[in-house]
């Protein structure tokens, strides 16, 4: 016996898929000239020869329709265009981050000030800051001293930015961590 198996295929995106030319399958469509004109309805190989004639592609640009609308362009200026468009926009697009802020039960008074300043300038900066607090030992008797620290830096932060709070302080193991972001 023989046994096939096939591999998941990876998508990323679905990319939008024009029809071109012989690959419409409508009898007639909407046509639009290539300065954007309507030009009424009508055949799709009378549309092809026109756009040929014009040393262009005939592209099927909404198939939902009934008759599907087609226009008259250059293809691959359009592909081009388009393309560069999306490289705008995802350069456009800023990733949020988390950064990370470690306190502890014995933190002084000075290395906490430092960790607010961290903390506000990730803020500022449009990032997510995830507080987390290590507890150790004999440390883990104390989770109510430890929740108190975390909430004394929420406050001490509160007082120089406008914070949300995203994930109020929460036990995981033998850390507490609480998520804050800028409003």
């Amino acid at each position: 016996m023989r046994y096939s198996y096939k591999r998941a295929k990876k998508y990323t995106k679905q990319q939008l898929r024009y029809r071109i030319n012989e690959k419409i399958f409508a009898q007639e469509v909407k046509l639009i000239d290539e300065n954007g004109n309507y030009l009424g309805t009508a055949k799709t190989q009378e549309a092809i020869r026109m756009a040929r004639a014009k040393g262009l592609a005939l592209v099927e640009i909404s198939p939902k329709e009934t008759p599907p609308v087609a226009k008259i362009m250059d293809f691959g200026k359009f592909k081009y265009e388009q393309e560069k468009e999306q490289q705008k926009q995802k350069a456009r697009q800023k990733r949020v981050e988390i950064k990370g802020i470690k306190l502890s039960l014995r933190i002084g008074k000075h290395d906490l000030e430092f960790r607010k300043n961290q903390a506000v300038t990730f803020l500022n900066d449009g990032d997510k800051v995830n507080i987390g607090l290590m507890l150790k030992g004999r440390e883990r008797q104390h989770v109510d001293l430890a929740a108190g620290i975390i909430n004394n830096f929420i406050n001490l932060i509160k007082e120089n930015k406008e914070i949300r709070i995203e994930q109020p302080v929460a036990k995981q193991g033998g850390q507490l961590s609480a998520i804050i972001a800028p409003k």
